[in-house]
């Protein structure tokens, strides 16, 4: 019979620190609610446990053992990219906004379709969970708006000096790229030297991404979530992306 523990309102989280996955045959995955109980999003970061599902399913809550991260500076910024972020910065049309319309940007999200996913994790629950950590300042939103439409972007959670990158999208090609080469410039020039990216994929894999052992990302993690957050204002625009040029 599976360990894996089934979380009430008030229950705690296994601790990946500490505790082994608790079922083998489904490994990372720690523990199974009913819902997204409130605090329990950010109790999960803290631990480096994240919700990943889909309709009709229980919120199953993962730890996975390699994590995808991406090193902010070594972050691969092709010559095509660069070309792109040129074009975008002389642009006056074009403009990048942060935590501006954090609602359009997880819709955006939750809508766009991606060649290696079918369908979305990001249910309704999800948007109203991450919408109240964005109301709380602990989560963020970068849009890339070009002749006054939304193009691209991507949202995250930052807890301290520690970013987790959620989701993005384009609706014009690279424009999610954009919008994480200007997350990564961020990062750089504020000290934060690891975005997790949870899941492995090769699109991240392209830009940087690469996957570590899970108690490597647990080490950098404590270290990081409780550092002060008040010296990093999340108040940039598209200058940010001459970092690159």
């Amino acid at each position: 019979m599976s360990q894996i523990a089934w979380l009430g309102p008030h229950d705690p989280f296994p601790n990946p620190y500490r505790d082994p996955d608790p079922d083998q045959s489904v490994p990372g995955l720690f523990a199974v609610s009913e819902r997204i109980y409130p605090g329990q999003l950010e109790q999960a970061y803290q631990l480096g446990i994240f919700p990943w599902y889909s309709d009709n399913q229980p919120v199953l809550w993962w730890s996975p053992d390699p994590r995808m991260v991406l090193k902010p500076s070594e972050f691969k910024c092709s010559i095509s990219l660069q070309k792109n972020i040129r074009h975008f910065c002389q642009d006056s049309q074009s403009a990048l906004l942060v935590d501006d319309d954090f609602g359009a940007v997880i819709r955006a999200c939750a809508t766009s379709s991606r060649k290696e996913q079918d369908g979305t994790w990001i249910t309704h629950e999800i948007m109203d969970a991450y919408t109240s950590l964005f109301e709380q300042g602990r989560a963020h939103s970068i849009a890339l708006i070009e002749n006054g439409q939304l193009i691209g972007g991507l949202y995250c959670v930052a807890l301290g000096s520690m970013v987790f990158g959620e989701s993005m999208f384009s609706l014009k090609p690279n424009a999610s790229k954009i919008a994480l080469s200007a997350l990564s410039a961020w990062c750089i020039q504020n000290a934060i030297a690891m975005i997790d990216c949870q899941q492995e994929t090769n699109h991240l894999r392209s830009l940087g991404g690469a996957p570590i052992p899970r108690p490597e990302f647990l080490e950098h993690l404590q270290k990081s979530v409780n550092q002060s957050t008040i010296d990093r204002p999340w108040n940039f625009d598209k200058s940010i992306l001459n970092y690159w040029l």
